[in-house]
């Protein structure tokens, strides 16, 4: 090979290291990149592709729901094709308190009329494990208006032990729920709410419901979706609240589907719905989703209370839904509703008191409780 062969050649070798060096220093720059893709966003790429690897259950059979403030119960069952009763049958509602203050006064205050026996039930564990205050306990006294409907109960609390799911925490706390309703005296064919503090049946929910024979139980309640306060609706998709009509041997307390039927909108869920930033670090590091706060900046005040304003999501999720469109329909802020309109009579009487849950009022106070003390640390200037 002459010398100008060996030059050409020569070259090309160099061309060609050159390319390789730089297809490799792509692929690595891609790599880095997915990495930190999945590492930031990976749960939200989980949820964009949940119709790829999830389906939804069968649909509700749902009872329509007709009400109006100038009807009598009995025309009410007449209009659900039920039967009226001779008597209301007793009713007994079953909470598993953690420190949703402000929504059980509004809960209790809507239901008393209709609840002959609030079961509360509180842990000194959260079921994440960590220590809190017994937060009823602490102001009982704020509900003295129930006192003589009121069975306390306390829930033993322990640690999570080292990758134990914190859902088993809060099953534990559930079962003791089940022994505390039976001390506080429900008897056969009562009626007894299982449902979360911040799931918020209509009192003439319970009361066409305790009146009425004919219904299909266990009996879900369609609830109105809300996040951070009544500002903010999302949509009907609740559904985790039930009615039952109880049985020793068959009733057992559960946050899960029950059955088939649903009664269409039966109330109120507020999600997220607390006075103080604290309040909802706390929620956020303390229920069973934990795993949803993936960075510490996420406990941010100073980001919860721009995200609350805003009507977007806690937790940068995706919605959890089971469609492309359904999922591309709601990603996003939730739009801001200006109504107070249809929603629980307590809450509106006592404007002045719950003006953070309403239109208007989304600005949160930046309350340091001690429950949070020593618990985190932030990185932020929003406490000076």
């Amino acid at each position: 090979m002459n010398g100008g062969g060996k030059a050409l050649l020569s070259s090309r070798r160099k061309r060609w290291s050159r390319q390789r060096i730089f297809v490799l220093l792509l692929c690595t720059l891609c790599g880095v990149t997915l990495l930190f893709f999945v590492y930031f966003q990976g749960l939200k790429l989980a949820y964009l592709l949940r119709p790829v690897w999830d389906t939804p259950a069968p649909p509700f059979n749902v009872y329509p729901h007709y009400y109006s403030p100038n009807i009598s119960v009995s025309r009410r069952c007449e209009l659900h094709n039920w039967k009226v009763r001779f008597e209301p049958r007793r009713v007994f509602d079953a909470i598993l308190f953690s420190n949703e203050l402000d929504l059980l006064e509004i809960r209790l205050h809507e239901l008393h009329p209709h609840v002959d026996k609030f079961v509360i039930v509180e842990s000194d564990r959260t079921f994440t494990g960590r220590k809190k205050p017994l937060f009823f306990a602490e102001n009982r006294q704020r509900f003295e208006f129930v006192k003589d409907r009121v069975a306390y109960g306390r829930a033993r609390g322990r640690e999570l032990m080292p990758g134990e799911d914190p859902f088993q925490l809060e099953r534990f706390q559930r079962r003791e729920t089940n022994r505390m309703i039976v001390e506080a005296g429900i008897g056969y064919n009562d009626l007894l709410i299982m449902s979360d503090v911040d799931e918020i049946p209509s009192g003439h929910s319970i009361e066409l419901l305790r009146w009425c024979d004919g219904w299909q139980a266990p009996l879900h309640l369609q609830m109105k979706n809300y996040i951070h306060s009544f500002e903010f609706p999302v949509d009907y998709s609740s559904w985790r609240a039930s009615v039952h009509i109880f049985d020793p041997e068959t009733t057992g307390y559960t946050h899960n589907r029950r059955s088939d039927f649903m009664l269409a909108d039966s109330g109120w869920h507020c999600s997220f719905c607390f006075r103080h930033l604290s309040d909802i670090q706390f929620k956020m590091m303390a229920y069973s989703h934990a795993d949803r706060v993936r960075h510490q900046f996420f406990l941010d005040p100073a980001r919860i209370q721009a995200i609350i304003c805003e009507g977007r999501d806690l937790f940068d999720m995706l919605p959890e839904e089971y469609t492309f469109r359904e999922i591309i329909s709601k990603m996003g802020p939730v739009p801001k509703s200006f109504s107070g309109v249809n929603l629980p009579a307590y809450l509106i009487e006592h404007i002045e008191d719950f003006r953070f849950l309403l239109p208007g009022g989304c600005v949160r106070e930046p309350k340091l409780t001690r429950h949070l003390l020593g618990e985190f640390t932030f990185k932020s200037t929003w406490w000076t």
